[in-house]
């Protein structure tokens, strides 16, 4: 909510405070949440059985993402469903081979929704932590995200701000441990790749996004709501016909 804000504040009345609904979903988002969906089981079944699933449960899991989405799905130019099977088969593959796969620790939550005061004189924050796990050392959060690309460095330090947040929610789960923050990262790419970016815990960081969600709550209680136009959001925006329409 917050990041939607702070790419477009108009978007985020429409989605927030008026509740219009997205008449439509966006292939790619179905895709990263259908993927998502397959590492969540990955590791459910790590935590229940400590084994892993198999390749084609993975896959199925996938595809019950897709069958079962409430919205029609809005396919980009040269997308089709088939493409994204094929994409998301090597995708799997990909990850199961990787080191991420693997639980070294012990796994404490997936999927963990962490709810809590981080700033004085706001409401609580609320996150849905992808993966938690603690090691003799260590309480590792991870966060992971599908991506056209490798991540950048400047990607890395821009999404920063989710595992910071994160951290300080999850950090009672394991008092006096290092925070280990890192972004699991699959690339949608040709020659598919799965990436580790950690993020450093640093409190200076912590301290300067806490003050950017705090200006950002003020913000929206003060009705600051004004599109933002750009070649990023606009094209696949959901609210585009209600953006028109706003009387401003």
């Amino acid at each position: 909510a917050i990041r939607t804000y702070q790419q477009c504040p108009l978007r985020y009345f429409f989605r927030y405070i008026a509740g219009i609904p997205e008449e439509t979903i966006s292939a790619s988002l179905v895709f990263g949440s259908a993927i998502h969906r397959a590492v969540e089981h990955h590791f459910r079944r790590l935590l229940e059985t400590n084994a892993p699933a198999t390749q084609d449960e993975l896959l199925g899991e996938y595809r019950w993402e897709w069958q079962n989405q409430a919205r029609p799905v809005r396919f980009g130019k040269d997308e089709h469903a088939d493409s994204f099977d094929d994409l998301a088969k090597r995708m799997i593959e990909a990850f199961s081979q990787s080191s991420l796969a693997k639980a070294e620790g012990r796994i404490l939550g997936i999927e963990e929704s962490l709810r809590g005061a981080v700033i004085p004189g706001l409401p609580d924050l609320l996150g849905k932590v992808d993966l938690i796990i603690e090691t003799p050392s260590e309480l590792a959060i991870s966060d992971w995200k599908t991506s056209r690309s490798k991540y950048t460095s400047d990607q890395v330090d821009e999404s920063a701000a989710q595992l910071l947040l994160y951290g300080e929610l999850a950090k009672d789960f394991a008092p006096g441990k290092q925070l280990r923050l890192q972004f699991g990262v699959l690339t949608k790419t040709k020659e598919v790749s799965v990436d580790v970016h950690r993020v450093a815990a640093e409190q200076t960081q912590l301290d300067r996004t806490k003050r950017v969600v705090e200006r950002v709550w003020h913000a929206v209680q003060a009705e600051h709501f004004f599109p933002a136009p750009s070649q990023m959001n606009c094209p696949g925006c959901p609210y585009r016909e209600p953006c028109r329409k706003w009387p401003g």
